[in-house]
C-alpha cells in the first residue's frame, strides 16, 4: 500500500513526516517524502472526484445526532458504496476520461 497526500502546510510537519516514514516507509508521496509530489501535476485520485462526494451525500442525508452514530453511518455508507458495482464502473469510467483528457493536454491543467 501506498500512501499519498497533498503538501498542504498542516501535512508538511515534521511530526507528520515522521510518522508517515515510520508507517509506511519509502511508500508514501508527497511533499518532503520519498517520493516527492510533482509540482502542478495533475492529480487524478478517484477518491478525490467520486468517494468522499459521495460517502459524505450518504452519511448526511438527514442529520447526525451524535459521534457514534456518525461512526456507524459511516461504516454503513462505505459498505453501500463498495457493494454497489455500478458506481465502480461510473469510476473507472471517470477515470478513464480524465486520463485522456490528461494526456491530451500532455499531462497540463484541464477541466
Amino acid at each position: 500500500m501506498w500512501f499519498m497526500h497533498d503538501g498542504a502546510p498542516p501535512h508538511y510537519t515534521i511530526a507528520v513526516r515522521e510518522h508517515l516514514n515510520e508507517y509506511f516507509g519509502d511508500r508514501w508521496i508527497g511533499r518532503g517524502g520519498p517520493v516527492p509530489w510533482p509540482a502542478r501535476s495533475p492529480d487524478l485520485n478517484t477518491l478525490d472526484y467520486f468517494f468522499w462526494v459521495h460517502l459524505k451525500t450518504l452519511v448526511h442525508s438527514t442529520p447526525v445526532n451524535s459521534l457514534e452514530e456518525l461512526e456507524q453511518r459511516i461504516c454503513f455508507s462505505v459498505g453501500i458504496i463498495t457493494n454497489t458495482m455500478p458506481n465502480f464502473h461510473r469510476i473507472h469510467t471517470n477515470l478513464h476520461r480524465r486520463v485522456t483528457l490528461c494526456t491530451e493536454e500532455n499531462g497540463g491543467h484541464f477541466e
